[in-house]
């Protein structure tokens, strides 16, 4: 084998993989990440949050004591990137 074309052993971590959806989003889902794309609203304000939640799309933040929000994750934020909106 040639010497030039070896490449060192490499121990860093293993790449991440990518974050692939399971299943396509509705445009209600699609609408809520648009609204989280400016601002974090409220844990009742949308009754589509648990399944974006369970997707790994959004996530709570508490902003005070007791106040609790749901903010894009980096992987929501992809998503809108792929869309071309972010």
């Amino acid at each position: 084998m040639n010497e030039l074309n070896r490449q060192p052993d490499r121990a860093g971590p293993p790449a991440k993989q990518p974050h692939i959806l399971r299943r396509l989003l509705s445009h209600h889902e699609l609408a809520t990440l648009l609204l989280l794309l400016h601002a974090p609203i409220d844990v009742n304000a949308k009754p589509e949050i648990p399944m974006l939640e369970e997707a790994g799309l959004v996530e709570v933040v508490t902003s005070a004591p007791g106040t609790q929000r749901f903010q894009l994750t980096p992987q929501g934020n992809a998503i809108l990137r792929g869309l071309g909106v972010a």
